[in-house]
């Protein structure tokens, strides 16, 4: 019934570490990094080959054991940079457990995110030294060494440099800890935290076993090249990061940073970057950008021609789109192949960069699944789906209805081994081995996922991030005058999602307290108290709306509010 799938040849790995040996191996003298240095107006470019990242991963993983820290946890917050991926590799390699920060979070949830994970050390940029110097005067921690990716710019913090410079020093003088530590790929080897403040985020336990197996899932129906250069945009905390930098590497790619998100052009034409891992919202305003272009330059009509005429070649084996297109794909630096995913694509844009002769393909996972469950290749596509299982991965619609629409599962070794310290969560999403996404959808006949919304009430914002709205909505209930509200996603013109709040004010309490204030004025006072809960929270989690009424919301008979009944009479009476 399903449809015959070209899957890849490929390798599978133990672990990362013979992952990594097998990178090195194959391809010593292929650049692994290009790391951009700037020294006032001067920019210089420095290689580093694979080659010398696995001599500079023995050089701090030995350093890291010297330290005491063999088998222990180190913290990692910083933006891309080589440096991240140096603390993660090493850590992975044969030093012990690592857990990745979110960089855009406050203080107060950093540290906390340290306690739950106890951390025995953590790897920072400069940024977050004001940070780690507060967290270090906490006795409360278990943080036994604060490293700086940078000078540091505080007494008691080590440098990575030195690091480097005594595990070099080490290894000279013969130890060979680190490269004779036995890594059991079965057990815990990551701490992932899922979005969330610190109270109801959960931490996903990861072992090695979970990320090679994805990657050679990856491997086996996404074809890549080590003549490829991949731009590493997508946050290295988030696991479809860095699980997608460990599967380039697997391949002998070239990977490069961007300077940040209006820099993305200028570093695929300064990188002649050929792949790249992003976000659906990102795919869409680069589609938007060309689009524009061809229209201002006149040329519409003569390249909805051009489209027609190499997609009836195609039909005859004839591919002449990226010659036809080649000013647009020069301007985009060469890219031949983008991969989104986090959240659905827009049909019109994949098909308008496939015809350009830009392979586009999307995927579906979660951190749970590390994080990889469906999906297309260049010879399996099918627009409004997100693919289909990864080799080694079974999915199923979980109770389905009768249009066959019913929640995700699904079972592969890519499934996480559970949440941390928390048996109770994790029971409710791993039962007889499938993994319960929360995610709703259905199979169609050639077995190609299509997602049709969220079982529970998580927000999905374009950018791929995750907002759980009960998590606002306990704050929001902390302010005295409130009787019930309720934190939902709103569309945005640009067909995006801003977060807004529907707050139902305690009439008695107001009438008593601000007798004085016009209904404007109330609104006001709450907008301004809003406001100061969005200063505890990641620019992405900000309230942008509120609605302001003494009317209760409808509810169930158990007095619970029904939220999609809610948000529908919102959106009909705006």
């Amino acid at each position: 019934m399903n449809k015959k799938r070209v899957l890849y040849e490929a390798k599978e790995y133990r672990d990362i570490r013979e992952m990594l040996k097998d990178a090195v191996n194959t391809y010593p003298d292929n650049i692994a990094f290009i790391i951009k240095e700037k020294k006032e107006e001067e920019v210089t470019y420095k290689n580093i080959t694979y080659k010398m990242l696995q001599d500079d991963i023995n050089r701090l993983g030995t350093a890291l054991i010297d330290l005491g820290l063999e088998g222990k946890r180190i913290a990692i917050i910083a933006n891309n940079r080589y440096e991240w991926c140096l603390a993660y590799l090493a850590t992975l390699c044969g030093v012990g457990i690592v857990v990745p920060l979110d960089k855009s979070l406050p203080a107060g949830e950093i540290e906390s995110l340290l306690q739950r994970s106890y951390a025995n050390a953590v790897v920072f940029e400069n940024k977050y030294s004001d940070i780690m110097e507060d967290i270090k005067q906490n006795s409360e921690n278990d943080i036994e060494h604060y490293i700086c990716m940078d000078e540091p710019q505080k007494d008691g913090f080590i440098s990575l440099t030195s690091l480097m410079e005594k595990g070099e020093e080490l290894l000279k003088s013969g130890d060979t800890r680190f490269e004779n530590t036995v890594i059991n790929p079965e057990i815990m080897n990551i701490i992932l935290f899922t979005s969330g403040t610190t109270s109801a985020s959960k931490a996903v336990m990861l072992s090695q076993k979970n990320i090679v197996s994805n990657i050679h899932g990856l491997n086996s129906i996404i074809k890549i090249y080590q003549t490829d250069r991949n731009l590493a945009f997508l946050p290295l905390h988030h696991t479809f990061g860095s699980t997608a930098l460990l599967f380039f590497i697997s391949n002998g790619v070239t990977n490069v940073f961007c300077d940040g998100l209006k820099y993305i052009q200028k570093n695929l034409q300064e990188y002649n970057v050929t792949v790249f891992v992003c976000v659906p919202l990102l795919l869409e305003a680069m589609n938007k950008k060309i689009l524009k272009e061809i229209d201002r330059q006149g040329k519409t009509k003569l390249i909805k021609i051009a489209t027609k005429v190499c997609n009836f070649l195609l039909k005859f084996g004839i591919d002449i789109r990226r010659k036809v297109f080649k000013d647009i794909i020069n301007n985009l630096g060469g890219l031949r192949m983008a991969v989104s995913g986090a959240a659905a694509i827009d049909k019109t844009v994949a098909e308008n960069f496939t015809n350009f002769g830009i392979e586009t393909v999307q995927g579906y996972g979660l951190t749970e699944t590390s994080p990889v469950i469906t999906a297309e290749n260049d010879q399996n596509i099918r627009y409004g789906s997100v693919g289909f299982p990864l080799k080694n991965v079974e999915i199923k619609i979980d109770e389905p209805n009768e249009q066959g629409i019913g929640e995700i599962v699904a079972k592969g070794p890519n499934v996480m081994l559970g949440y941390f310290e928390n048996e109770e969560a994790t029971k409710e999403v791993l039962i007889d081995g499938w993994f319960h996404t929360g995610d709703l959808g259905y199979i169609d006949k050639d077995g190609f996922l299509f997602i049709t919304g969220r079982k529970k009430n998580v927000i999905v914002m374009k950018n791929g991030k995750n907002i759980y709205p009960e998590e606002l909505e306990v704050l929001i209930s902390k302010l005295p005058y409130v009787a019930e509200n309720m934190v939902f996603g709103i569309p945005t013109k640009d067909d995006d999602l801003d977060l807004a709040a529907k707050i139902v004010y305690n009439k008695e309490y107001v009438e008593e307290i601000f007798a004085d204030l016009s209904q404007e004025e109330l609104k006001e006072k709450i907008w301004q108290d809003i406001k100061q809960i969005n200063k505890t929270m990641p620019p992405y989690k900000y309230i942008r709306e509120i609605i302001v009424t003494d009317e209760p919301m409808i509810k169930t008979t158990t007095q619970k509010v029904k939220r999609f009944e809610e948000i529908k009479r919102i959106l009909e009476e705006k």
